[in-house]
Order: C-alpha cells, then sequence, then structure tokens
C-alpha cells in the first residue's frame, strides 16, 4: 500500500460536484469508510444544491457496508462533529466549505468528531481503488433513523458555556452574514437566544449563494461592513459555507483579521483557566505566542490543517487553539473550528469587558503581515523546498522551522514558505514589526521559490 494519497486532500476529498462526485462514487467511498467503522455514523450537509443528492448516496453506502445511520440533516461542520464525539460512533459531513458552489466534498470523522487519520485515509483509499468494501447481508443492512434536535442541542450547549446573563444585560447589537452557508441554521439563533438584537444577512440557506461568495474575506463583506456601520452595531459577523470560521467587523466597520479573533479569545481563555496548552500552527502570529507568555500558556505549533491542531489538543488535553483564518477550536466543546461557540466567546467578551471590539484588538500585540502566492507544478515542490532550505543552512544563520513547507525566523519577524495541499501553487507568508519589512519578506520568498522552480 502506497503512502501517497491518491484521493483525500488535508480533510475529506473535495471535487466538482456531480462529475467526480457523482452518487456512485459518494455511495462506494462511504461504504469504504463504513467497513472501518462498523457501528453508528451521523450524516450532515451543507446548504449545496447537491449535498442532498450526495447525502443519500453516502447514507445508502454506509448501510450496505452494514452500518447505521442517523441523518443529522443540513447543519454546520462543527454541529456534526459535536454529535459524533457525543452520541455515534463515525461521521460523514457533505461540504466544501467555502469553495465555490459547483464545488462539494465529502468529510469522514471518527468517534471524537475529528477528522479521520492518514492511516484511515489510506485504508479508505486501498478498498476503494484495489479491493471491495464490506457488503452486509440482506438481513446485516443497517437502519436509517433521524435526529432532528441536534441543532437546538449545540446551540444550548454553547450557551451552557458563556456568561449568557452577562451578555443579555450588554444588549449589543449585532449584524450576523451566513453567506446562504449552514450558518443560517444556527447563527441568528444562537445570538437571539443571548438576548442580542441581531440583523440578518444572507442568513437564507441557498446553494447558488446569491448574496456573496462563501469564502469570508474582505471583499466579499463589503455589504456587511456598510451595514455595520449604517446601523451603528456593535460588531459584525461572517461565516464560510459550513460555519466552521468566523470573521469579525468591528463596530467602525474594519475587517478584523482572524489571527486577532484568534488573539484576543486566547486571551480571554487563559485568563479565565490562569493558563493552558494553546495549539496552532506554523502559519500564526507571533501575538499568539507573546499574549501566552504573558498569561501563563504554553504554545504548541503543527503543520497547517485544522484536523492536525484538534489531534494535538485532544492528545495534549489542550485548553484552545486554531488557525490564522477565524477557525478557532474550544475542545471541552468540539474538536474542530466551531462558529457558534467563537461567536458566543467574542459576544461574552465584548459584554464581561465592557470595551468596543475596537478597543479590545488595539490592546493587543501588533505585527505586519503580508501573503502572496506564485506558481510552482506539484513535481517540482519538494526540491524547491529543499534548495530553499539548503541555501539558508550554509548562507545565514537564521533559524529554520520544518515543520511544514520552510519557515525562516529572523530577529524581526518570520517568513513561511509552503505548498498547498490542493493547488499547484506555493503561499509565502510573512510578518515583521513593520508594513514596509513584512512587504519585503514576503517578497524575498517569492523570489526564493522563483530562483528554484524551473
Amino acid at each position: 500500500m502506497s503512502d501517497k494519497k491518491r484521493l483525500f486532500g488535508t480533510f475529506g476529498v473535495r471535487r466538482t460536484a456531480n462529475d467526480v462526485l457523482t452518487p456512485e462514487f459518494a455511495a462506494r467511498l462511504a461504504a469504504c469508510y463504513g467497513t472501518q467503522i462498523q457501528g453508528t455514523v451521523a450524516v450532515g450537509g451543507d446548504t449545496r444544491t447537491s449535498s442532498p443528492m450526495l447525502m443519500e448516496a453516502v447514507k445508502a453506502g454506509l448501510l450496505s457496508s452494514g452500518c447505521d445511520v442517523v441523518d443529522l440533516g443540513i447543519l454546520p461542520t462543527p454541529g456534526v462533529q459535536y454529535a459524533v464525539r457525543k452520541y455515534y460512533d463515525g461521521g460523514v459531513m457533505i461540504t466544501a466549505s467555502h469553495n465555490p458552489p459547483k464545488y462539494n466534498g465529502i468529510k469522514f470523522l471518527d468517534e471524537y468528531g475529528i477528522g479521520i487519520p492518514d492511516e484511515m485515509d489510506l485504508a479508505i483509499e486501498e478498498l476503494y481503488f484495489d479491493n471491495e468494501p464490506k457488503r452486509a447481508e440482506w438481513h446485516e443492512i443497517g437502519q436509517v433513523y433521524h435526529n432532528d434536535k441536534i441543532i437546538d442541542e449545540y446551540v444550548d450547549e454553547a450557551i451552557s458555556k458563556v456568561d449568557a446573563e452577562a451578555i443579555r444585560e450588554a444588549k449589543l447589537k449585532v449584524v450576523v452574514d451566513c453567506g446562504s452557508g449552514a450558518g443560517a441554521y444556527t447563527a441568528p439563533y444562537l445570538i437571539r437566544k443571548l438576548g442580542c438584537e441581531v440583523t440578518t444577512l444572507n442568513c437564507q440557506a441557498d446553494g447558488s449563494f446569491p448574496g456573496r461568495d462563501p469564502e469570508p474575506i474582505e471583499e466579499n463583506l463589503q455589504e456587511l461592513i456598510s451595514v455595520v456601520k449604517e446601523l451603528g452595531a456593535d460588531i459584525g459577523i461572517a461565516h464560510d459555507g459550513d460555519a466552521d470560521r468566523t470573521i469579525c467587523i468591528d463596530e467602525k466597520g474594519n475587517f478584523v483579521l482572524g489571527d486577532k479573533t484568534f488573539t484576543l479569545v486566547e486571551k480571554q481563555m487563559l485568563k479565565e483557566n490562569g493558563g493552558g496548552i494553546i495549539v496552532t500552527t506554523v502559519a500564526t502570529s507571533q501575538a499568539i505566542y507573546d499574549i501566552a507568555d504573558e498569561y501563563n500558556g504554553e504554545v504548541i505549533a503543527t503543520a497547517v490543517g485544522d484536523l492536525l491542531v484538534a489531534r494535538e489538543l485532544h492528545e495534549k488535553e489542550g485548553l484552545f487553539g486554531g488557525e490564522e483564518n477565524g477557525g478557532l477550536i474550544f475542545p471541552d466543546f468540539v474538536y474542530g473550528r466551531d462558529a457558534v461557540m467563537t461567536v458566543a466567546k467574542i459576544l461574552e467578551t465584548l459584554a464581561l469587558e465592557k470595551k468596543s471590539l475596537s478597543e479590545l484588538v488595539a490592546e493587543l500585540p501588533v505585527y505586519y503581515a503580508r501573503k502572496m502566492k506564485i506558481e510552482c507544478p506539484d513535481d517540482q515542490k519538494q526540491s524547491v523546498m529543499t534548495q530553499i532550505a539548503d541555501e539558508i543552512k550554509t548562507t545565514t544563520d537564521f533559524e529554520l522551522d520544518l515543520t511544514d513547507g520552510v519557515k525562516i525566523l529572523k530577529d524581526d519577524g518570520w517568513v513561511i514558505i509552503r505548498p498547498s495541499g490542493t493547488e499547484p501553487i506555493f503561499r509565502c507568508f510573512a510578518e515583521s514589526d513593520s508594513q514596509e519589512k513584512a512587504d519585503e519578506m514576503t517578497e524575498w520568498g517569492i523570489s526564493l521559490i522563483k530562483k528554484y522552480k524551473e
């Protein structure tokens, strides 16, 4: 069995719907997963037009392998992860997260609700391509159950973990933009249950995403920004398609970068708990380390991928973790990026600190960042990284971190050069104490890639 994956990316399989990702493909793949699990599997989906078709196919594949299936309906990815961790042996989420509407994907979960490990990806692929999944005898085919209460339970459980009374007393004014994704089933209800005045944008489920592109980047959130300013709201909140990421807009209409949200919540969590283990990736801000130093935290850095962060949090019994894109992980709730808990926690922070979001962000350590990307064929990525690492080792005394790609640590900042797991590109990302230096370091990183790619 080769250790190179043939289907799976960093988390699940993502393709354009109904060409590669057909019902036949989904059913067979789900049967291969079911062969490994042999238990009760929860199935959920996002709001894409192809999700119901693929959910039915996945359910059929699971049943054929002898698994029982619990249909959770359309809900956020972390809602499925929550359900699996509490009640089931495994889970499957049909989603392409922030990708355009024609895409979909299949994410498989282990019994903790964490994305399955690489060994299981490979075992499923081996069954899919080189063997046959288990097909149960007629009297051992699984049964289908439905659980339509899980969304309410998931939202209420998050509320129980914050000071809901303080939030209600603060009478916050919130604008939420779910981008017509799965967050439409949770975010407006959560915010209303917390006693906030809520205005919704794109909170109707619609797989053609008519209001905006599902990726919550600044250019896609211009409507949210203007509504926050127009209404004099305290905060604007946006989610991606499967509602595991959260992006905030402050009361002045400024886009708050994901690592600022991470650092803000980290500070709150460490203060409340008197310290703890924080897990993040090698591509996140130095600010996370600064806050950990100040509030008795310890930071563990993993390769990029929320699944790796989640697994590390589980193994090390960490307090909190996440990534720089607004995906925050609260391990005592869900082992994965979770928007419900993130929103509850940020609203709680505003209420308890009695400060505006812009004031809270202004108190955080300040760093400047720049991101760029450059095309590079997949078969050249390894040699490019090896040659860059060799050059840095032999010609400079900069520290290197090779956890994921090549991270070069200089006195006044760092730059990371890492290959995309899903596209023929390198991403280059730098952070420093001035914008000028961050720009220079990113461009230096890009020049190193150009130097060594053919």
